[in-house]
């Protein structure tokens, strides 16, 4: 999972918690909210009761009785004065029962004492709780509306910002790993962030990659070196050979030892020679502009193949398309990719097996595909086997183990996928898939 997946997934869900954790105690809240601004109100109305007592004396309320009370219409509020015994200067606000004309009701009372014309009074001033939860229920419904616009609108910032975040990551993904072909000829310009760990790991990437690169280069330039200057004493000694084979002075038991060294030559002769070619495809020797027509081409193999068929009783066939063609290759590298393969089927094929070459046209891509009834590969071979001088446990076959290295560096060098289905005794299928 990708990074900005995951961080977009944390932010959803973090901010998804905390709003269901707000959901959860939202009643609360609002429940609260609304029985402290209540006593708020019963505070003030105390405030402007006191006022009006202080400017017009008590009697603005009595009138010439005992006691006052008043209730609003619907009995949601009401006040009342009543004489008390003693005086106390602090409120108290409690939750009680009143009983009002024959009903009993639940009120938020507010209670306080006064003395006013040298008597003591008892003050309450008292709201209906019904009335005073009536509008949570609407208070919770604006509530979570805005909780869930400013979720909605904390996401898309937060989603904004992280893509904006980790935008020069994804460059330093797509331009130093994704998009890079090894060897690299040529190095990206620094990526412009401002987040030091980014930058960090941009120039920690680069010179990594130099480094990757110079050693590699040396590599090939010594397997070139190397290769050329075997040439030459090798050349002198199958000369020199050549030379003693045809002195009549030679005894016929020399004459034999001379042919095995010869024939050692012979190998080392090719391994130089196979090394050499992997040398130039990796140096970039060989063009590509020539056009292949894949049915022509594995004809072209067969023919110089084709006389090896007859030594296992092999039988050979070709199902190819003949329309279609290949462009920007080189006609000799992608002959010997076909004949490495087409080679292999055979010499680790089983006497009176075959051999089957097909292929399919997909969008963007031409597959071709080499098959055999042969003596199979290892799964958990596959991986090694285009390794160079690596070859398989059960190949008992006489071979150098370049053959599929050569494969695998040509079909890199013209970015040709190649895909193996092999098991043991039951055959392999070698795929090409060309890039169109």
């Amino acid at each position: 999972m990708k990074l900005f997946t995951k961080l977009t997934l944390f932010i959803t869900l973090s901010k998804m918690a905390v709003a269901g954790l707000f959901i959860l105690i939202l009643p609360l809240l609002v429940e609260d909210i609304a029985y402290k601004y209540n006593d708020f109100y019963l505070r003030e109305q105390k405030k402007k009761v006191l006022q009006v007592i202080q400017k017009n004396g008590i009697d603005a309320y009595l009138q010439g009785e005992e006691n006052y009370g008043s209730y609003t219409m619907l009995k949601e509020e009401y006040i009342s004065l009543e004489p008390a015994t003693s005086l106390s200067l602090h409120d108290t606000i409690a939750t009680v029962r009143r009983l009002v004309e024959g009903d009993t009701l639940t009120y938020r009372v507010l209670s306080h004492q006064l003395q006013a014309s040298q008597r003591t009074f008892l003050l309450e001033i008292g709201k209906k709780t019904a009335t005073i939860s009536q509008y949570n229920k609407p208070l919770q419904r604006v509530a979570l509306y805005v909780l869930g616009g400013l979720i909605i609108i904390t996401i898309v910032i937060d989603l904004i910002f992280t893509r904006l975040l980790l935008h020069p990551l994804g460059k330093i993904i797509s331009t130093r790993l994704l998009n890079r072909r090894f060897p690299f000829k040529t190095q990206a310009p620094p990526i412009k962030t401002s987040t030091t760990d980014f930058r960090y790991l941009d120039e920690s990437l680069v010179e990594l990659m130099t480094r990757i690169n110079a050693a590699f280069e040396k590599e090939k330039e010594f397997t070139s070196n190397a290769s050329h200057e075997l040439m030459t004493p090798i050349s002198i000694l199958q000369s020199k050979m050549e030379n003693m084979l045809v002195d009549t002075a030679t005894d016929e038991e020399q004459q034999k030892r001379i042919l095995g060294m010869m024939k050692t030559l012979n190998r080392l002769k090719k391994i130089v020679r196979a090394l050499l070619l992997i040398s130039r495809i990796e140096n970039d020797q060989f063009p590509k502009n020539d056009t292949i027509v894949p049915s022509t081409l594995v004809a072209e193999v067969m023919e110089e193949l084709e006389h090896r068929l007859d030594e296992k009783n092999l039988h050979f066939s070709s199902q190819l398309t003949p329309d279609v063609t290949l462009p920007h290759l080189n006609h000799d590298l992608v002959f010997q990719l076909i004949y490495n393969l087409l080679n292999n089927a055979i010499k680790y094929n089983k006497t009176g097996g075959s051999i089957r070459v097909t292929d399919e046209l997909l969008p963007g891509a031409y597959r071709l595909t080499i098959a055999d009834t042969g003596v199979g590969i290892d799964p958990r071979d596959i991986p090694v086997i285009f390794d160079r001088f690596r070859k398989a446990p059960r190949d008992t076959e006489e071979g150098y183990g370049l053959g599929l290295s050569i494969v695998s560096t040509i079909a890199r060098y013209y970015h040709i996928q190649v895909t193996v289905d092999a098991a043991i005794d039951r055959g392999s299928a070698f795929t090409l898939t060309f890039p169109l």
